[in-house]
């Protein structure tokens, strides 16, 4: 059900995107801010010393992207485009919804400053008050798909 989800709300490639930059971890990890994490970035009830399968990640992932998506579409008040959907569900995974909502990437694009919106993304590459190279990477990645489609 998920995977039918995903490609009808064309979010097939946030899959790939976001699994990139996750990456694929079975045993539950402290991330770069010390949050227990496993799989692919899933931070929800995770106890340390926990282990997961490869199938068991890849649908935790699935729900996560769909949980990201679902999160922002309230705090959206334009029509996305696919790579800006893409773009900001990848975004909202990382930082997660509530974030993404109450940041100047929401309050661009609600405005009509879709470049503006996408441009915004760049300034989100820190963890623990210095930019990581991943999110640097990562924050490209998305501004690329946020504005292949807008003209």
């Amino acid at each position: 059900m998920s995977k039918a989800r995903i490609a009808a709300l064309g979010l097939t490639a946030a899959v790939g995107l976001i699994a990139g930059y996750e990456g694929l971890r079975q045993s539950a990890y402290l991330d770069a801010v010390g949050i227990p994490t496993i799989c692919y970035g899933h931070t929800g009830d995770v106890v340390m010393g926990q282990r997961r399968t490869i199938e068991q990640c890849g649908d935790i992932l699935q729900s996560d992207i769909l949980a990201a998506y679902d999160g922002i579409r309230p705090c959206i008040n334009v029509r996305l485009t696919d790579g800006e959907r893409i773009a900001y569900t990848s975004f909202a995974f990382n930082v997660g919804s509530n974030a993404f909502c109450r940041s100047g990437v929401a309050r661009r694009l609600n405005a009509g400053d879709r470049i503006g919106a996408c441009n915004e993304l760049r300034k989100w590459v820190y963890a623990k008050r210095r930019p990581l190279p991943g999110l640097v990477k990562r924050r490209d990645s998305e501004r690329i798909y946020c504005l292949s489609q807008l003209k």
